[in-house]
């Protein structure tokens, strides 16, 4: 009787091995399954199956429709990206011609003998022209960096190069109100995209410049980290409040000091924009009647 019982003691012991060896192998089947449909969803391959759920358990089922679905969301969003893309490219073109049209024709009306008071209407126009034109390009820049449109492509290069190309535009600017952009001589290196990075220093200089008063200098320094270059844009404009700190990179938006000066509130969306797609932000150090510190940071690997 000793031996039956031990009989069946060891016989149930051996059912106990191979039941837990059997559920260890389903539960490595399932796991190597799903593990198999995460690989396919992240190389954009998955596709919908026929699942039996006899089989799979109930987990794996869930887990397959629910890639399922997310396969068809990346679908329709890929497709509203060619649609957006469609639309910025439609209203480019359209824009392009009406704006180019009304420079051409306030340029013609500036030259032409007006009656007393005319001129000032005819620069009028040709400023408000002159602002829509940059608008229409900063909103058509920023829609594709936002949709993805437009892919930056950093590579590692000098800083000095970016500088000079980011500051040429805005020096003449800079002379008329009796200005100096102070660039450093440095042997720093960062990856950037230096043809969108420059467009986003150039509107932290074309700021400084804007709100600086006259016959004051804009310095610019460079200080290299192990993993970001830090690019300073300094001037001794009014400075910025606390609160309006973060405000300030909003897009459109224009802190109530900075309502009478020209402006569309887009420049430091851009450039905030243009950093984050290279790995890089922007931060900014002001204090009010104490002029502002714009820091543009690099990734230097």
């Amino acid at each position: 009787m000793e031996r039956l019982y031990l009989y069946a003691g060891l016989l149930a012991l051996l059912l106990g091995l191979g039941a837990a060896a059997a559920a260890r192998l389903r539960t490595r089947r399932i796991l190597s399954r799903l593990d198999a449909m995460l690989q396919s969803a992240q190389d954009g391959t998955f596709r919908e199956r026929s699942f039996d759920e006899s089989r799979l358990s109930a987990l794996e089922g869930r887990m397959a429709r629910y890639l399922a679905e997310n396969a068809v969301t990346a679908r329709a969003a890929a497709a509203e990206k060619d649609r957006i893309q469609a639309l910025i490219s439609d209203i480019s073109h359209q824009t392009k011609t009406p704006v180019a049209n009304l420079l051409l024709y306030a340029q013609l009306l500036s030259e032409q003998p007006l009656p007393e008071g005319c001129r000032q209407y005819a620069d009028a126009l040709a400023s408000q022209a002159e602002k829509l034109q940059f608008l229409v390009d900063a909103l058509v820049k920023t829609s594709r960096l936002e949709a993805g449109i437009i892919a930056v492509r950093p590579v590692r290069q000098p800083v000095r190069t970016l500088l000079e190309q980011a500051a040429a535009p805005v020096r003449p600017k800079a002379g008329e109100k009796g200005m100096a952009i102070f660039l450093p001589e440095t042997g720093a290196e960062a990856r950037f995209d230096r043809k969108w990075t420059a467009e986003a220093l150039g509107n932290l200089l074309d700021n400084a410049v804007k709100y600086a008063p006259p016959h004051t200098g804009i310095t610019v320094t460079v200080q290299s980290y192990e993993l970001f270059c830090r690019i300073d844009v300094a001037d001794l404009g009014p400075g910025i409040a606390p609160e309006e700190q973060n405000r300030i990179f909003q897009r459109f938006y224009r802190a109530p000091a900075a309502a009478e000066t020209e402006g569309v509130g887009i420049g430091l969306y851009l450039a905030r924009e243009i950093a984050a797609a290279q790995s890089g932000y922007l931060r900014v150090r002001s204090k009010p009647g104490q002029g502002s510190v714009f820091s543009l940071f690099l990734p230097r690997a």
